[in-house]
C-alpha cells in the first residue's frame, strides 16, 4: 500500500512546519542498519539516527526479539499500584551505567517530561525542606530543554524557539551560554559571569539546569567540561540542586557514556531519553539521589506530584533492557572513537566562504553555516545524493547510528561537502527544531 502524500500534506502536521506551506516529507517504507528505504525504492544513509535515539539501527534483531517477546505476555499496564520484570531489570540495568550517587528512577514518557519531572524534584526537595524562597531555575543562553510549557521556559528567552511565548512562561534566571570551547584552556574568568550569578540569586534558586558540554537544538554548542566542575562546586556552595539534561548526550553520544563524565562530576538530578529505548519506542527517566528523594518524601505531600499514564510502558522498558545490554558491551566506545576521528575531515570544510565554524566531539559532527539554511532545497539536494540529513537554522549536524560503517559515513560526508558549496542559504528567518 502506497503511503497517500496528498491526505499527508493536507491533514498531518509534522515538526515545526507549517500547514499552509508544509516542508516536503519523503515516504520512507523500512529502515535497516543506518539505511531508510524510500518508498520509490532508493536508499538513504541516516545521519541523524532519528533524531538522535537510534544509536544501535534500525531493525536490530536483539531489540526486535526484546519487543516480539515481551509483547507476547503484555504490552501495557499501568504503573500505579502495579509493577512488572522490565520495569525492574530495566532500574538495575540503569543503576549499573550512571553516577553511583543516583539511586532512584522515575520512568517518563519522553524528553520533555522527563525534565518536567526534575523540576518538580527540585521544587519539592526546596519546599520539603522550609526553602520557600528557592522556586526559580537557573539556565544557560542558547539552552534547549523541550517544547512543553515548563521546558519551555528554561529555553533562551530570546533566541530561543519559543521567544513568541515569552508572556506565558514563569520567568527564571539565564546565565551567559559558556563561551570556551570544549578543547581551549580554560581561564579563571571564564567562570566569573556564572559565580556573579550565583552570589546575586541563590537564595531564589532552586535549581541549576543544564545540558553537559553540548548545547544541542538551541545551537549545537559545545563548551568546556570545566565549566561543569564549577557550577557543580556553586550548586554545593549555595545549596542548590544540579540537574543535568543527558537526553541528547546521554549512553556514549560524546564519547563517555555521559556527558558529565567529560568532568568527573555526579549531578543532583539526571534526565535521560531518546537513546535510552535504541530509538524504538518513546521513554524517558529522571534519575535523582537519595538525598533529593528522601527530602521530597519527608515533605507534607510525602509524594512526587506526577504520573504520566504510559509511565515504565512494558514494551518500552523492554526494548530499553536490550539496548543497554548492547551498551554494556562496550562496543559503542570503539565504534563513536571510529566516528569521531573520520568526523574529523568536516573541519576541511572552513575553506569555504559559506562556512562559519565546524565542531566535532564524539558521535557528533556540527557545521555552522553564515547564515540560515534553505531546509526544502538543502534536503532535496541531500536526498538526491542518497543521505538524510536534517539542518535547522544554520546548522548541518550528523549524529549517525554508531553502527555506522566508513564507507557509509564517507558518503554523509561527501555529501554534505558538497552541499556547503551549493546556494542553499537564505535571508531572515529559518524554521526551528533540530
Amino acid at each position: 500500500m502506497s503511503i497517500d502524500l496528498h491526505f499527508d500534506r493536507q491533514h498531518l502536521w509534522h515538526p515545526y512546519t507549517s500547514m499552509a506551506n508544509p516542508l516536503p516529507v519523503y515516504p520512507i517504507k523500512s529502515a535497516t542498519g543506518v539505511s531508510l528505504q524510500l518508498e520509490d525504492g532508493r536508499t538513504l544513509v541516516d545521519g541523524t539516527s532519528s533524531w538522535w535515539a537510534a544509536i544501535h539501527g534500525y531493525n536490530h534483531p536483539d531489540l526486535n526479539a526484546a519487543v516480539t517477546k515481551q509483547l507476547q505476555q503484555m504490552s501495557h499496564v499501568m504503573f500505579g499500584g502495579i509493577t512488572h520484570a522490565p520495569a525492574v531489570e530495566l532500574g538495575k540495568l540503569l543503576l549499573q551505567l550512571v553516577p553511583s550517587a543516583l539511586q532512584h528512577i522515575f520512568y517518563a514518557d519522553s524528553g520533555s517530561i522527563a525534565v518536567e519531572v526534575a523540576l518538580k524534584m527540585a521544587l519539592q526537595y526546596q519546599l520539603a525542606r522550609g526553602n520557600s524562597t528557592k522556586t526559580q531555575m537557573l539556565s544557560l543562553r542558547k539552552a534547549y530543554h523541550g517544547d512543553t510549557f515548563a521546558t519551555m521556559a528554561l529555553c533562551d528567552p530570546v533566541d530561543g524557539m519559543h521567544a513568541m511565548f515569552h508572556r506565558q512562561l514563569t520567568s527564571h534566571v539565564f546565565a551567559p551560554a559558556p563561551e570556551r570551547a570544549f578543547d581551549d584552556v580554560w581561564l579563571e574568568s571564564d567562570g566569573q559571569a556564572l559565580r556573579e550569578i550565583f552570589r546575586q540569586h541563590h537564595a531564589q534558586l532552586a535549581a541549576f539546569v543544564l545540558e553537559p558540554v553540548l548545547q544541542g537544538a538551541g545551537g549545537m554548542r559545545l563548551y568546556h567540561p570545566e565549566y561543569l566542575r564549577l557550577a557543580r562546586a556553586l550548586c554545593d556552595q549555595y545549596d542548590v540542586l544540579l540537574i543535568c539534561d543527558e537526553i541528547a548526550t546521554g549512553f556514549g553520544r560524546t564519547g563517555k557514556l555521559f556527558a558529565v563524565d567529560h568532568a568527573g562530576i555526579i549531578p543532583d538530578i539526571m534526565c535521560l531519553g531518546k537513546a535510552l529505548s535504541g530509538g524504538y519506542i518513546t521513554l524517558a527517566a529522571t534519575l535523582c539521589s537519595k538525598a533529593v528523594a528522601d527530602g521530597i518524601s519527608s515533605g507534607a505531600v510525602g509524594a512526587l506530584m506526577h504520573g504520566p499514564t504510559y509511565m515504565a510502558n512494558p514494551l518500552a522498558c523492554a526494548v530499553a533492557c536490550a539496548s543497554l545490554k548492547i551498551i554494556q558491551t562496550g562496543g559503542w566506545q570503539s565504534q563513536v572513537a571510529q566516528i569521531e576521528q573520520q568526523l574529523q575531515a568536516l573541519k576541511k570544510l572552513t575553506q569555504y566562504p559559506a562556512v562559519k565554524a565546524v565542531r566535532v566531539l564524539g558521535a557528533v559532527g556540527i557545521v555552522e553555516m553564515q547564515s540560515n539554511i534553505d531546509v526544502a532545497k538543502a534536503q532535496a539536494l541531500m536526498v538526491a545524493r542518497g543521505v538524510w540529513i536534517r539542518p535547522f537554522a544554520n546548522l548541518f549536524y550528523l549524529m549517525p547510528p554508531y553502527i555506522i560503517q566508513p564507507a557509509e559515513l564517507s558518503k554523509l560526508l561527501e555529501a554534505l561537502e558538497f552541499i556547503v558549496q551549493q546556494d542553499v542559504l537564505q535571508q531572515g528567518q529559518a524554521l526551528p527544531g533540530a
